[in-house]
């Protein structure tokens, strides 16, 4: 090879590695992108909402909160076009459950992301069911994300259903099911009963007046069937991923991080979210 060629050959090289250098620390400096809202469902069995056309809530308790929301971002029309974090922190009805899903009432535990990554059926405790828990309970929610986290879970389901389709036995994020019955405007979550039952671009919310608990063992082996407000025993959500793997913790296992699991991509790509046994202070 002549001495020609090869300094060619270098300065090819060294060119390609002058303009290799700043694009590979441009992909590394740009900032991740802003979040966005989620896109609609592209199957579902109820209409998605749109600027024309909002689906009618249902329930014993939506004409009353219509009344006290007429306009504004708490009004039905308007939730109905934001993500499902977005509806429930503009709902004044559930700012104590919109506190626990961002990380306000346990700064170790924020799904947001995994919300606005769903479509979700969002069963929603109201401020007046989160008022019914006693204090030592409430506590431990709010200091506890291996309590939390699973309690968070169990109130969501990866789908978008409206209230005349909501029903059975459903499995949650949590991995244990809920027991949904009724439909249309008469709907009860584990004997608990639905105030209203509205859409939003990425849930369909239900308001609950009561916090579900996930049942223990003994429940889940038949013992009983409805949850309680004082949970004696919960189960932990270890996932941080879309694509969990199975673990366990002792029981001084130690706290999840505050960064939340991963938002599934589809429904096909949600895995059950692992779980394990804490001991909860009384």
């Amino acid at each position: 090879m002549s001495t020609r060629t090869k300094t060619l050959g270098l300065a090819a090289a060294i060119a390609a590695v002058v303009v290799a250098v700043p694009t590979a620390v441009q992909a590394y400096a740009d900032p991740t992108p802003p979040p966005v809202d989620p896109p609609a469902p592209t199957s579902t069995a109820v209409p998605v909402p749109t600027s024309t056309k909002v689906p009618d809530p249902q329930g014993p308790g939506c004409d009353a909160y219509r009344s006290a929301n007429p306009t504004g971002p708490a009004s039905i029309a308007s939730m109905a076009l934001m993500s499902g974090s977005q509806a429930i922190a503009s709902n004044p009805e559930l700012s104590t459950f919109s506190d626990a899903i961002s990380g306000k009432l346990n700064p170790d535990v924020n799904i947001v992301s995994v919300l606005d990554g769903g479509p979700y059926v969002v069963f929603a405790p109201t401020n007046a069911a989160f008022a019914k828990l006693d204090p030592a309970t409430l506590q431990t929610l709010t200091t506890d994300p291996t309590v939390l986290l699973p309690v968070l879970f169990y109130h969501m389901v990866l789908g978008y259903l409206g209230p005349n389709d909501v029903t059975g036995k459903m499995p949650t994020q949590d991995g244990r099911a809920v027991l949904v019955s009724g439909k249309g405007g008469d709907i009860k979550v584990n004997d608990n009963r639905v105030s209203c039952a509205f859409a939003t671009r990425g849930a369909y919310i239900y308001m609950i007046d009561t916090v579900l608990t996930p049942p223990t063992p003994a429940a889940e082996a038949g013992e009983s069937t409805t949850a309680s407000t004082s949970p004696t025993e919960t189960s932990t959500s270890a996932s941080t991923s879309a694509a969990p793997t199975e673990t366990s913790t002792s029981e001084t296992a130690t706290p999840p991080t505050a960064t939340p699991p991963a938002a599934p991509s589809s429904p096909e790509a949600s895995a059950t979210p692992t779980t394990t046994t804490p001991k909860v202070a009384a």
